[in-house]
C-alpha cells in the first residue's frame, strides 16, 4: 500500500531542450553554435580593447582572449541553448 501511495505521487517533469539547431538540412549541436558565437563575442571584445588600447595594461593578451572566449562561450551555452 505504501509503496503504491509513493509511486502514484511521482511526476514526471520533462523540459524542451534542444539537442540539434536546425539550420535548413544541416543540424549542429548546440556547444558547437554557442562556441561560435562565444568567438564572435570575445572578437568584437578584443577589437574594442584594442582600440582603447587596454591591452597594453595586460602581461598576456592572448590568455586575456582564451578566457573571454571560454566565459562567452559558457555564458552563451548556459543562457542561449540550455542543456
Amino acid at each position: 500500500m505504501l509503496h503504491r501511495f509513493l509511486t502514484n505521487k511521482r511526476k514526471t517533469v520533462s523540459f524542451a531542450v534542444p539537442h540539434e539547431i536546425a539550420f535548413g538540412d544541416l543540424y549542429l549541436p548546440p556547444l558547437l553554435v554557442a562556441a561560435l558565437l562565444g568567438l564572435i563575442c570575445t572578437s568584437l571584445t578584443v577589437r574594442i580593447l584594442n582600440r582603447l588600447r587596454w591591452f597594453r595594461h595586460v602581461a598576456s593578451p592572448p590568455l586575456v582572449e582564451l578566457s573571454l572566449a571560454v566565459i562567452y562561450t559558457v555564458v552563451v551555452g548556459t543562457y542561449v541553448f540550455p542543456s
